[in-house]
């Protein structure tokens, strides 16, 4: 993969798209506001992931040295350069929406170099800041198409989810982090406490998200797809108590990530719009 799009981690800034194009399907609407809602998310996500990594070279180094900074495949100023560029872009087109869609494109994007910076190596105020800018992501597209209380629930239960992931990855990062000076929940308290916060919001998330149907935001194809999600989540949550190995966290964060999938499928599915084009 050329490194330049490689550094945007384009899964991740997909995933965050798909919260637009969801609240688009929830919704029915599918604007032009639409499709440049889901630029600017991926633009200031990729931006976002690529300072990331700028900030985390010498980390990266241990942990992922692969990665097309370490790898030398992308020098230090040119990934600052094309970050910066990416998120002035990413703001400029969100202000060309609406002025809140604009300042919450400018803030998030303050917020995120904050983390890369500082933030993320902080016990969990870094897990918390990266798990609510994914939640913002449903409100930002709440706010394109005029479903702000709907999105504001999907954030939250993405909130969860991304909580889970996020701790799990520091238990598998554990080493370089150490290395890095970092304080994170894994070096803090040990894996063992890590693990029971981790698959404490697996198990929320899990219990509580059937609630979206019983409030009538959902259809009950919501419900179906949403039982292997569920499955994913409460295993994973057991496994993760079970064996705090990096072998074990890399593969739980696989399968979190794969849950969210999953459940973000079951939000498209489930949808009124879709109920109603169907028939359902």
């Amino acid at each position: 993969m050329n490194p330049y799009m490689e550094i945007l981690r384009p899964g991740n800034a997909i995933m965050a798209v798909i919260a637009i194009l969801l609240m688009a399907i929830i919704s029915g609407k599918f604007t032009l506001e639409v499709l440049m809602a889901a630029f600017v998310v991926f633009m200031v996500t990729g931006a976002g992931n690529s300072i990331n990594d700028y900030f985390d070279h010498k980390i990266d180094a241990i942990n992922k040295p692969e990665r097309p900074i370490p790898s030398g495949r992308i020098s230090l100023k040119k990934a600052l350069i094309y970050s910066i560029s990416l998120f002035v872009v990413g703001i400029i087109i969100a202000f060309a929406i609406n002025l809140l869609l604009g300042i919450i494109a400018f803030l998030s994007s303050l917020l995120m170099i904050y983390y890369a910076r500082d933030l993320k190596t902080k016990c969990l105020i870094g897990n918390i800041s990266i798990s609510f800018l994914t939640g913002l992501c449903f409100v930002f597209g709440g706010i394109a198409v005029d479903q702000i209380t709907v999105s504001i629930y999907l954030g939250f239960y993405a909130f969860l989810m991304t909580m889970a992931r996020e701790i799990v990855k520091d238990m598998e990062d554990l080493e370089g982090d150490k290395e890095e000076g970092a304080t994170t929940l894994p070096i803090v308290y040990g894996k063992k406490t890590s693990s029971q916060i981790a698959a404490f919001f697996m198990i929320i998330a899990s219990v509580t998200s059937p609630i979206l149907y019983f409030m009538g935001i959902f259809s009950i194809f919501y419900l179906i797809i949403l039982v292997l999600a569920v499955i994913i989540f409460l295993r994973g949550a057991v496994s993760l108590l079970q064996n705090q190995s990096v072998e074990n966290t890399r593969k739980i964060s696989k399968q979190i990530k794969i849950g969210m999938g999953i459940t973000f499928l079951g939000f498209a599915v489930g949808s009124p719009f879709l109920a109603t084009l169907f028939h359902l």
